[in-house]
């Protein structure tokens, strides 16, 4: 008897440990998961609006997407004229777009982190509502990843098909691919997908069956099918680094650097306002950037003070001479300057480039932040918005941007 009453008091003990280390390891999964809530946006828009998306971001400038026009809505076949995608909960401004991101609504900022329906009869009028508008349960959340496509010219608009874990079809129908900002053709897939086929518009060619991991890849398809893929954007690997060099105005301090790849908004940078510049020689400032850019901003003050967006060659050093932030001078050598005054004057006549930025803050292709006096750090520029996401692959941060047309 005596053992016996051992014995159970030994198991009560353990029980109770188990219950402990149980509820530890629930609170834990709970806090882990938090970030990973999402939430659904449905969006009703125009009828020339075609393939819309959803660019969204944090009041922090993160963005839950890597490239503009963010995610790809997908038809609701439940309820006509309803797409949807959803987001990470902690994404409170969003951006509803379309065309290929050409059209898009204002900007919307989510009061509460809940499911949204959007009824968009033009850019500037929207309607938003949590109540649910659509009939049914709403689709589940299945994780995705971007496929990008190169394909020889004679196979037309590319489709893809995948296969999932359990074998069966990514997709009812082969997927569309669209042609983006970069000219490749993307399409998203579900992460459990463990191969791809390409195939031709008509059908009557395609790849083998290509097995991949779930990582945002590159595929580039030859005519007889044959292929090569990569997960780094084949274009920006190869790129060697560049320098830009910088003399900015004496009152600006911590002069930062914003650099990114337009149209296709490829960043450098995770968050506004990019990195400090370092110290270089003869009074210039310095950072050193992948070659593959083709667009800075250069700001300082924490990024409450900033140029128009400044459009320089790739893939070769640059100097810029900043007198304010309305104007700026563009050099491929070095020019000779009084750092007082920050005035230029060339050493090789005819090397320069002299730009000065509209200070009606005109559309421009970059990331601009605009301190706002409720200290958001907005990403506003006239008709373009501008984020970043560190890139898995590291090869830099994709940031997407719209330029109004």
């Amino acid at each position: 008897m005596k053992q016996f009453k051992m014995l159970v008091s030994k198991l009560a003990i353990a029980l109770i440990v188990f219950a402990a280390v149980v509820a530890k390891l629930s609170a834990s999964v709970v806090a882990a998961g938090g970030d990973n809530e999402m939430i659904v946006i449905y969006a009703q828009v125009p009828d020339d609006w075609e393939n819309p998306c959803v660019w969204a971001w944090d009041n922090d400038g993160n963005s839950a997407f890597d490239m503009w026009p963010g995610g790809e809505m997908e038809e609701d076949k439940d309820n006509a004229g309803w797409n949807y995608v959803y987001i990470p909960s902690w994404a409170n401004h969003i951006i509803i777009n379309a065309n290929g991101g050409e059209v898009q609504a204002d900007e919307i900022v989510l009061e509460e982190a809940v499911n949204t329906w959007v009824t968009i009869a033009a850019p500037d009028d929207a309607s938003i509502s949590t109540e649910q508008l659509t009939e049914g349960d709403i689709p589940e959340y299945v994780e995705k990843f971007p496929v990008h496509v190169r394909v020889d010219e004679s196979w037309g608009v590319p489709t893809l098909q995948g296969t999932l874990e359990d074998g069966t079809q990514a997709f009812e129908d082969a997927k569309v691919m669209t042609l983006d900002a970069t000219d490749w053709y993307t399409a998203n897939i579900p992460v459990t997908a463990k191969s791809i086929t390409v195939s031709s518009e008509d059908g009557k060619n395609s790849t083998e069956d290509i097995k991949i991991d779930a990582a945002q890849v590159w595929v580039s398809v030859e005519a007889d099918g044959t292929y090569d893929f990569s997960y780094v954007d084949p274009e920006k690997a190869a790129a060697p680094n560049i320098t830009v060099y910088v003399i900015a105005p004496s009152d600006w301090e911590k002069p930062c650097l914003w650099a990114w790849s337009a149209p296709d908004g490829t960043g450098v940078y995770a968050t506004w306002p990019g990195e400090a510049f370092e110290e270089g020689e003869n009074g210039w400032l310095c950072k050193e950037v992948p070659g593959w850019i083709n667009s800075i901003i250069v700001n300082a003050n924490d990024g409450t003070v900033q140029t128009a967006d400044i459009s320089i060659d790739s893939g070769v050093d640059v100097w810029v001479v900043v007198t304010d932030k309305d104007n700026y001078e563009v050099y491929y050598e070095e020019p000779e300057v009084t750092i007082d005054t920050a005035d230029a004057t060339d050493a090789s006549e005819g090397s320069s480039d002299s730009t000065e930025a509209a200070s009606n803050e005109q559309e421009v292709a970059g990331a601009k932040r605009d301190g706002g006096s409720n200290g958001s750090s907005l990403p506003l520029i006239g008709g373009t918005i501008a984020l970043a996401l560190v890139a898995a692959a590291g090869t830099g941060t994709y940031m997407a941007k719209k330029n109004s047309k």
